[in-house]
């Protein structure tokens, strides 16, 4: 929910199936309960996966389904979510999410952050100890939804270098703003702070597509674009992801930098969580643990001026920013969160696409947890 959502990579069409968004979240939802995953729970994560590809944003959405099924089995993630509030003072709190499922810790989080605003004008919750969440925007949907100004990041796996350096030492550690509109969609930026995504790399690679020049980065300072040999470069740490602004300081990749180590603070100091290269892993009693830190932030804007009278400046402004005069040979202007309304409009009427990679692992998972009453046309 990192780059421009709503440009979704788009699958070659003889590889790509089209599927129900209802009849995948069906299927999602279950293999997370015979995973042991509470029924509550397994809810919210498909309803975090499902929300993503419908968005476009197909780096996020039943793409990491297998990636999340591995690490409950090894013992990397904690079926059972259980949260502990360990700094709860007025409008901000602390809580420790165990090692538990990020979707499940990230909602849960930000409930309780809107819960605030409600009461105090202002909720922000740090989180420790948690796991990947899935797309950030979410979350801040969540607020939105509200009423609410929402603001969500998470710290990642290391694959971004500081500016001048190759060695990957931040995650791409998004950045997401969100505020309701008059319009039928809101404003919603979700992007990280690096160009592009681990995630997105992934989905060349299942595309066996390039990836543009000048977004990676390896030890001898030159470009990638096999996505196949960046996703092992990064595990080795001989290529990084490069910053918003790229290379240097000439096309600003200090700006990109010095974002994602803002959000490196927010989502490790405040609430004495792991940072930087520790977010590859930990070993903890011979088992390895991948975790991550989260902050959120519900602003009430009815404590500052009446809801509506907001969403009519917000909403003003976004149509005169579409209404601006357009660069020769572009078709229009559009604002953020514009795109993935329509995208999702869209989606829900032909389907989830579901390229052929995606599909054999759906099969596999089918055949490992004997949901084979699921009938896919692939």
């Amino acid at each position: 929910m990192e780059e421009t959502k709503g440009e979704a990579i788009q699958p070659s069409m003889e590889d790509t199936i089209y599927v129900d968004d209802s009849l995948l979240k069906s299927f999602i939802r279950e293999v997370f309960i015979k995973l042991e995953v509470p029924e509550e729970d397994a809810e919210i994560i498909a309803d975090v996966l499902i929300a993503a590809d419908l968005k476009g944003i197909n780096s996020h959405g039943v793409q990491r389904l297998k990636m999340y099924c591995d690490r409950i089995k090894e013992g990397i993630y904690n079926p059972k979510t259980e949260i502990k509030v360990i700094n709860d003072n007025a409008a901000t709190a602390v809580i420790d999410g165990g090692c538990g499922m990020g979707h499940v810790i990230g909602y849960k989080a930000m409930k309780l952050a809107i819960e605030k605003a409600k009461k105090y004008g202002l909720g922000a919750v740090a989180v420790k100890n948690s796991t990947h969440f899935g797309i950030a925007g979410y979350y801040s949907m969540m607020a939105i939804k509200e009423g609410m100004i929402g603001f969500t990041t998470t710290n990642t796996r290391p694959s971004v270098p500081p500016t001048f350096g190759v060695e990957p030492m931040l995650g791409t550690n998004p950045l997401t703003y969100g505020a309701p509109t008059d319009e039928k969609f809101p404003f919603l930026i979700d992007c990280a702070t690096s160009i592009i995504q681990r995630g997105k790399v992934e989905v060349y690679n299942r595309m066996h597509k390039s990836l543009p020049n000048g977004v990676i980065i390896t030890k001898n300072g030159h470009s990638e674009i096999n996505p196949s040999d960046v996703l092992h470069n990064l595990v080795d740490r001989s290529a990084a992801l490069l910053p918003l602004g790229g290379k240097g300081e000439a096309t600003s990749g200090h700006k990109g930098y010095g974002y994602a180590t803002f959000a490196e603070l927010l989502s490790s100091a405040l609430q004495d969580g792991i940072y930087l290269k520790d977010t590859a892993g930990v070993i903890e009693n011979g088992q390895k643990k991948l975790k991550v830190g989260h902050f959120f932030l519900a602003i009430n804007v009815n404590n500052f001026i009446p809801l509506d009278r907001f969403q009519e400046i917000t909403g003003t402004i976004m149509r005169e920013l579409r209404n601006s005069k357009i660069v020769p040979g572009a078709k229009r202007i559009y604002t953020a969160g514009e795109k993935e309304y329509y995208t999702e409009k869209e989606i829900k009427k032909v389907g989830i696409p579901v390229n052929k990679s995606v599909q054999e692992d759906i099969k596999i998972i089918q055949k490992e947890l004997g949901l084979e009453k699921y009938k896919f046309s692939f």
